[in-house]
């Protein structure tokens, strides 16, 4: 993961946001100030919620541009100064430490942390459905991290829906009751979404699946699967020698077919694992953003696509 850069001095940071301000109108008109409650979102999934949730009674900002690598965000002196004029932040503490450094500075009155609002758990690069039985196996052994990718599986993430609205409820009052209702439409879809997740990969062939880094550990344990992952939690991380010889012979002996990776992140060493192994390459995304390369519009037809590319992968039957 690259260096991070620590927030200059708050004084400094004023003036320098004041200026960005003025250089930068037209992209700021629509972050701070307006007639609409303001949110900052710190990236897409948390972006999604709030303008689902919120509909015609929000305005959402996201401090990530579609295509950058959330994780290795920086955030600039026009962020800081946008943070500080909205009226709530929504972000998930302990994946982007820039994020979690400006809102910790910022005097927001409304500051949600998706990472309150469910369970989380320590992740490596293998996890799912019998991966203590498949790591003596295998004899694998592995660094774990507390895992945010809470948003691959709908159960957690109708948690995390359920609680933004509550806090929007609070926070805006008098839209409280639209607030719970568009809440109440969000969190039926991801029930649906997990039905379909349920039904679409409870008979397959396979149930291990190979992805660029371990953004799928919630996802592989709610659905019974085991994701093998080339990197940790870190996208950027580079896998050892050993690490990629181990997955070419996990993959032989337990029928994987395909190699999975991401949109916003290197396809190389995925690309090299599935030519050495004489194996399928496909996308699976963690959906951290969307852009002109994702396969849907938003987060529910990208998992949908993600679901199709899972049961092809794995033999659904």
């Amino acid at each position: 993961m690259n260096a991070r850069r620590r927030l200059i001095p708050t004084a400094v940071v004023t003036a320098l946001g004041l200026a960005a301000l003025s250089a930068c109108s037209s992209d700021s008109a629509d972050s701070g100030n307006t007639d609409q409650f303001d949110v900052v979102a710190s990236f897409y999934p948390m972006q999604f919620l709030a303008e689902e949730i919120g509909g015609d009674h929000v305005n959402v900002t996201s401090l990530t541009e579609p295509g950058q690598e959330p994780h290795d965000l920086e955030i600039s002196a026009r962020q800081t100064a946008q943070l500080q004029e909205s009226d709530a932040v929504l972000y998930l503490k302990g994946l982007q430490p820039a994020v979690d450094d400006a809102v910790s500075q910022s005097e927001v009155k409304t500051k949600i942390d998706a990472a309150t609002l469910t369970s989380l758990e320590k992740h490596g690069n293998e996890v799912g459905g019998h991966a203590e039985e498949h790591d003596d196996e295998h004899g694998h052994e592995e660094e774990s991290g507390q895992d945010p990718h809470i948003w691959l599986d709908p159960v957690k993430y109708a948690e995390v829906a359920e609680g933004v609205g509550k806090a929007l409820e609070k926070a805006d009052p008098d839209n409280a009751a639209d607030y719970k209702k568009n809440t109440e439409t969000l969190v039926k879809r991801l029930d649906d979404l997990n039905t379909q997740y349920e039904t679409g990969l409870r008979d397959t062939e396979s149930k291990v699946f190979i992805t660029t880094h371990a953004a799928f550990g919630y996802l592989a344990e709610r659905y019974g699967l085991i994701e093998e992952a080339i990197s940790g939690l870190d996208p950027e991380s580079e896998p050892s020698g050993a690490r990629i010889k181990e997955l070419e012979k996990m993959a032989e002996a337990d029928g994987v077919t395909t190699v999975f990776y991401e949109t916003l992140v290197s396809d190389k060493t995925a690309k090299t694992i599935a030519e050495d192994s004489n194996l399928k390459t496909d996308v699976l995304d963690p959906i951290e953003g969307i852009t002109d390369k994702s396969r849907g519009d938003d987060y529910f037809q990208v998992m949908e696509s993600n679901l199709k590319a899972l049961q092809t992968a794995l033999g659904a039957k």
